[in-house]
């Protein structure tokens, strides 16, 4: 089992060399406002064979560093 983190998100840019911007959402249900939360974040995102376009839904899991913003890599592309 791999204690690697791994997000699911959608692709947001894909304008860098081999590299995407992925925002991933964490919904989570506030205990003392009984509200939901909704917290977005931007990973950079290694993407080898430039695969992933503006739209798609896409796994991805936390790597080596690739640079100083760039420490996950495309899984797999979910549609």
């Amino acid at each position: 089992m791999s204690r690697r983190k791994v997000f699911e998100g959608v692709v947001t840019s894909d304008k860098m060399e081999k590299t995407i911007v992925v925002t991933a959402i964490k919904k989570s249900f506030h205990q003392l406002y009984k509200k939901l939360i909704i917290k977005r974040k931007k990973y950079k995102v290694h993407d080898q064979e430039n695969k992933a376009k503006v739209g798609d839904r896409v796994r991805i899991i936390e790597s080596h560093p690739y640079s100083k913003e760039k420490s996950f890599e495309l899984l797999e592309v979910l549609d």
